[in-house]
């Protein structure tokens, strides 16, 4: 694994311990993510490269892991990706300067196919 993969795998289990703590809450957060990153007028891939720039201009480690992976998922390019990062760019200035290359380099490693490593970490 890599810094993004170690990033949304840390946060996994306190995701899920509150999740359990606060069922009824969690759920509606989950469904509002649902039809918020529904395709509509906007395909979802245009919605996750927005989710990442948010991500960035909040300064959102866990934000950006997640919204890089599920925008590669979602099919959004390297390109469309690297404009998008120059809206946080544009909105955000100097932090953004750090945090959307942070957030490119996510994109990127979330990109690649996974690799074939004969030792992979153990859970």
């Amino acid at each position: 694994m890599t810094e993004y993969h170690n990033i949304a795998a840390d946060l996994r289990r306190p995701t899920r311990d509150l999740r359990e703590a606060i069922p009824e809450t969690w759920g509606g957060f989950a469904e509002l993510h649902k039809s918020a990153m529904a395709d509509g007028a906007l395909p979802k891939r245009v919605k996750e490269l927005m989710a990442l720039v948010v991500g960035v201009v909040t300064h959102c480690d866990g934000c950006v892991a997640y919204h890089a992976r599920a925008a590669a998922a979602a099919g959004a390019t390297e390109a469309e990706t690297a404009e998008a990062l120059g809206v946080a760019l544009l909105m955000d200035g100097g932090p953004a300067s750090v945090w959307a290359p942070r957030a490119f380099a996510a994109y990127r490693e979330f990109a690649q196919p996974p690799s074939a490593d004969p030792n992979p970490p153990q859970a």
